[in-house]
């Protein structure tokens, strides 16, 4: 008796995201699981939840550092790699070792990172 197989050939989508200039002032947008920007000219694609307290980051914005600062409690992500490089502000700042943790979490699990490509003016998220 044979075994018949099917091959599955997952097909990647990709989503539009709109055009740069959507992205200027810093501005930030959620494009299915990710939040999508510019950081210092360049797009990026990082997924949408905080680290923190899964707060959506397509709400943030990019501060003048180049970095996706979480709007509930002004974490701060380095979006090439992922990482949190500050953690959260405001009176979680005041709580000992809680920033540590959550820069240490996120180099060991950073933000999902996606492909950012630009076609005819617009940037497509995969």
């Amino acid at each position: 008796m044979a075994i018949a197989s099917a091959r599955v050939d997952a097909v990647a989508v990709a989503l539009e995201a709109g055009r740069p200039e959507d992205f200027d002032d810093g501005a930030v947008k959620g494009v299915g699981h990710f939040a999508v920007g510019l950081s210092h000219g360049q797009p990026f694609a990082v997924s949408r939840r905080c680290r923190h307290l899964g707060a959506d980051l397509a709400g943030g914005h990019i501060d003048t550092e180049g970095r996706l600062v979480c709007p509930w409690h002004s974490s701060a992500y380095d979006v090439a790699t992922g990482r949190m490089v500050r953690g959260p502000q405001g009176i979680y700042a005041k709580v000992p070792g809680l920033g540590w943790f959550f820069r240490s979490l996120t180099a060991v699990i950073p933000l999902k990172r996606g492909r950012v490509t630009e076609r005819d003016g617009c940037l497509y998220v995969d």
